[in-house]
């Protein structure tokens, strides 16, 4: 089971609006000792949309999925999320009350009396029409909440399959706060379960074919560690240099650290810890 994340909207895709959601839930989950998988961008297509959603439902993943809940036309996702679940939408009673509770505080703050059946505010309690089945997530902003489903595995992959997926706003004053919720309701049991160490040097003058035997040599002898190397051509301020390090289990990636240092010092490598 791995943590990923859905990013929706073409404002997104278009450059219209620069994705904030990534770095932060990277951030999230690393304060929570846990990572990010992967991650999709996706444009207001619902059938990419549905198509990506059948896809991750059925992966046993723990999704968040950020965008496309609200009731204009250009929101497709709760409706993509019950074509890939293959249920119908239907009004969920908590939701409804939460958005009515929304209306009435709105029509409270203007002084005046909500009238829940006038037809823009009976167009809000679209908001609240989530896959058959579903649970709410709380919004402490406004109160119209997200949801979260399960995905539909049969009974002997239930056991194994045990991810959600959990929808959430496109507004990160929103979307983040429910995001802790739900980590901090659903998944604390995962929290710091897998200790992680990283460690790396800047090593200068040297090409990246160079350091390959070494990188393939220390993944080898150290099975709990992956190796990484990330260049930077530098500038006028700085010469180029090679981010190498190993990250992973900590006993291993220390152990792996002290033998990337000594072949470093033997090849008579220029390089200085990060």
């Amino acid at each position: 089971m791995a943590f990923g994340l859905i990013i929706i909207g073409d404002e997104i895709l278009s450059g219209k609006r620069a994705d904030q959601h990534f770095p932060k839930v990277v951030q999230l989950l690393g304060a929570r000792g846990l990572q990010l998988g992967w991650a999709e961008y996706l444009g207001d297509d619902p059938a990419r949309i549905t198509a990506t959603l059948r896809r991750t439902l059925a992966s046993g993943d723990v999704v968040f999925s950020c965008g496309g809940i609200g009731a204009t036309p250009d929101d497709h996702t709760r409706q993509c999320a019950a074509a890939a679940l293959g249920v119908p939408l239907a009004l969920h009673p908590q939701a409804r009350d939460r958005i009515e509770e929304r209306i009435t505080d709105m029509a409270r703050e203007a002084g005046i009396t909500a009238d829940l059946q006038a037809p823009d505010n009976l167009h809000r309690l679209k908001m609240g029409e989530f896959p058959v089945g579903a649970q709410i997530i709380p919004n402490p902003y406004n109160k119209i909440p997200g949801f979260s489903v399960r995905g539909a595995v049969g009974e002997a992959e239930a056991e194994a399959k045990s991810g959600a997926h959990h929808f959430v706003p496109g507004f990160p004053v929103m979307a983040w706060p429910m995001i802790e919720w739900v980590l901090d309701t659903h998944y604390s049991s995962l929290f710091h379960q897998s200790p992680r160490l990283e460690r790396s040097v800047l090593v200068f003058g040297a090409m990246e074919s160079t350091l390959t035997p070494l990188m393939e040599s220390i993944e080898k002898q150290f099975l709990q560690v992956k190796v990484f190397s990330l260049p930077s051509v530098g500038n006028a301020q700085s010469r180029a240099f090679i981010e190498l390090g190993v990250k992973g289990e900590p006993a291993q990636t220390a152990a792996a650290f002290a033998c990337l240092q000594a072949e470093l010092d033997r090849l008579g490598s220029e390089y200085r810890h990060t």
